[in-house]
């Protein structure tokens, strides 16, 4: 809890806002604003969606009052220079804001710091790094992809109580109660992609749609990969009209291909590594089509491959009170773990929330 009236609050009040844009403004950033005069709230704003307003912008159009010599917060530095929208900087020094607070400088090159500098030399007060790390959070996919030119890999699992995702037989509905599989569809709705493996399609036949309804109107694209093209022309992935993108090996013929381009659904190769698609190469040819998140939701197998290669960013893991009690269930992760607990994979910044029954444990892997 922070002091009322401390940057730290007021920022706090910045993320809040920057929550409700989250899932709605790729390729553009999450980001929130509040607007504080004499300790009072002004004005909050956050990002609606690529090509409408920034953050700043709202903000000082909530204002119910003169801004002039007010202290605006901000989960992310203001841009400087025109893209869809003109400069954050021009709203801010015509408003006569006196104080910038920043939660995370913007590493985007068209910024990086000219925000900042920008602001400096019209005389208005900066300061930066309040809830830093908290600010990193709500912008990890948006860093991350500016810096590497890949998406964030979210990875998603509902286990059993002894660690298993289905039975024997592959039935898994349901493992967890109402109320957490709401929040999974949430983490749908957050991310830009998701992504399963071909067996899951064929196995399931599952939507990848989230569910949510209401104002949650965004559906993410659903990828599959697809080493030999054997998804099912009938699958509610190609039939449903919704947006799918199939990754395929580089041997696969034009004929095959040519059938889910006549449906809409796009097809493309990617490079092979020991038989199966080279996952770096996935996460490249998806950053350079501006997919800025996936969730990676199964199966077993392809789960093993991205955290053998290092490729999880985040987990959530749903953790249900049952038990299967027998050893021939479905488990997260296939493949040859290591021979000691010292090997383990860690997880770090670990949060755990109640869901109903069940409890939702999320953190960050290192490798």
């Amino acid at each position: 809890m922070y002091k009322p009236g401390s940057d730290e609050y007021f920022m706090r009040l910045a993320l809040k806002e920057a929550q409700k844009g989250i899932g709605l403004t790729s390729p553009n950033p999450p980001v929130g604003a509040v607007i504080v005069k004499e300790g009072k709230v002004l004005g909050r704003g956050f990002h609606k969606g690529a090509g409408l307003p920034h953050a700043e912008v709202e903000a000082l159009k909530d204002c119910k009052a003169s801004p002039a010599g007010a202290t605006m917060y901000v989960t992310l530095e203001p841009c400087n220079h025109w893209g869809r929208t003109p400069p954050c900087t021009d709203a801010i020094i015509s408003a006569k804001i006196r104080t910038v607070v920043i939660g995370v400088p913007d590493p985007n090159p068209n910024v990086k710091g000219g925000g900042k500098e920008r602001l400096l030399r019209e005389g208005i007060e900066v300061r930066e790094g309040v809830l830093k790390e908290e600010c990193e959070e709500s912008l990890e996919a948006y860093l991350k992809q500016v810096k590497t030119g890949l998406p964030f890999v979210y990875a998603k699992a509902a286990l059993t109580l002894d660690g298993f995702t289905a039975t024997s037989t592959g039935e898994s509905k349901w493992i967890t109660g109402e109320e957490a599989r709401r929040h999974a569809h949430k983490l749908r709705h957050m991310v830009d992609a998701i992504v399963v493996g071909v067996q899951t399609v064929i196995k399931d036949n599952p939507r990848l749609t989230q569910r949510l309804g209401g104002r949650y109107k965004k559906q993410p694209l659903r990828v599959v990969l697809d080493t030999h093209l054997r998804t099912p022309l009938s699958s509610e992935v190609i039939r449903d009209g919704g947006k799918t993108l199939l990754l395929v090996g580089e041997s696969v013929e034009e004929e095959k291909i040519a059938q889910f381009n006549e449906m809409g659904v796009p097809v493309r190769r990617c490079p092979l590594k020991e038989g199966v698609l080279d996952l770096g190469s996935v996460l490249s040819n998806l950053g350079e089509n501006r997919i800025q998140s996936i969730l990676l939701e199964g199966g077993s197998r392809l789960m093993g491959s991205f955290v053998s290669q290092r490729l999880v960013d985040k987990f959530f893991v749903f953790l249900a009170p049952k038990l299967l009690a027998g050893e021939d269930g479905y488990p997260m992760i296939r493949g040859k773990g290591p021979r000691s607990i010292r090997d383990c994979i860690q997880l770090d910044r670990v949060k755990v929330i109640r869901l109903g029954k069940d409890v939702l444990i999320s953190g960050y892997p290192l490798y």
